[in-house]
């Protein structure tokens, strides 16, 4: 598995890594609110980077389903200053910025962010492939069906597998043309999917191996985890230490949780089968 370069830093992705979470919105599913003031942003992150988190995903955009579309610039008045912030706290973070918007993208890395996370993998910004291609950062593309307002109204698919496997390999060839090379694939779970196809992608997470790019798992307390068991996002722990394990039983080469320390003994435990 390939190592990504992130400001200069190497990081190897043949161990799998943590991605620890921090939603600076009052929004979103589980955590909405929760990191509104610098203190509680702060300390939240330094418990993360305590805990083992490689990365810190910053968003300011509830992409949770039926959330509320925002404008550019409550977004940048958002996330700006808390990269500034994490920045100045922690000069050596890797920070990436969770935006589907260039521009914001951009401020960002120029403000610190070394990686940009995008859940619509440029379809909701036409200028964000030649961003990445000009910002030269570790890119994740997400895939999503439809857009956080409508995606799980009636996602339909003729072999969700097959078709993700598709749209990625086009991805990836459109990024490479650009020289795009640090590009990190994101299968979106509950993005546009229904379980069934949430649970298909899981069950054949490794055939993506095939696409010879790091493969991001972003399954932490989703629906399709407390759903099924009856019960919420706030008591899905246990279950989401499940769902990370399938996954890295699978390939995957990021976690992406809101619980560091549980995704670190999940990688620690798994990597002991090596």
């Amino acid at each position: 598995m390939k190592s990504i370069n992130c400001n200069g830093t190497l990081i190897d992705l043949s161990s799998p890594k943590v991605m620890g979470i921090l939603n600076c919105t009052p929004d979103s599913f589980f955590d909405g609110g929760k990191y509104s003031n610098s203190n509680a942003i702060v300390d939240q992150v330094e418990k993360m980077l305590s805990e083992g988190a490689t990365f810190i995903d910053v968003g300011a955009y509830s992409s949770r389903p039926g959330a509320k579309h925002i404008s550019e610039e409550e977004e940048l008045n958002r996330i700006l200053p808390v990269i500034k912030l994490l920045i100045s706290e922690f000069p050596s973070i890797l920070i990436s910025a969770d935006t589907f918007r260039s521009n914001i993208a951009n401020q960002c890395v120029q403000n610190g962010a070394c990686m940009v996370n995008d859940i619509s993998a440029g379809e909701m910004d036409k200028n964000m492939f030649s961003a990445i291609s000009e910002l030269q950062v570790p890119y994740i593309i997400m895939h999503m069906q439809g857009t956080p307002q409508n995606m799980q109204k009636n996602p339909i698919y003729k072999d969700v597998v097959s078709d993700l496997l598709y749209y990625f390999s086009r991805k990836i060839a459109e990024l490479h043309e650009l020289g795009i090379n640090d590009i990190i694939t994101d299968m979106g779970f509950g993005f546009g999917k229904s379980n069934s196809h949430n649970y298909q992608l899981l069950k054949n997470l490794a055939l993506f191996k095939n696409l010879e790019m790091p493969i991001l798992a972003g399954l932490s307390r989703k629906g399709m985890l407390y759903k099924p068991l009856n019960t919420t996002a706030a008591s899905a722990l246990n279950a989401t230490t499940s769902a990370n394990t399938i996954a890295l039983l699978n390939g995957a080469s990021i976690l992406r949780v809101h619980d560091v320390k549980e995704a670190v003994e999940a990688v620690k435990i798994v990597e002991l089968l090596k």
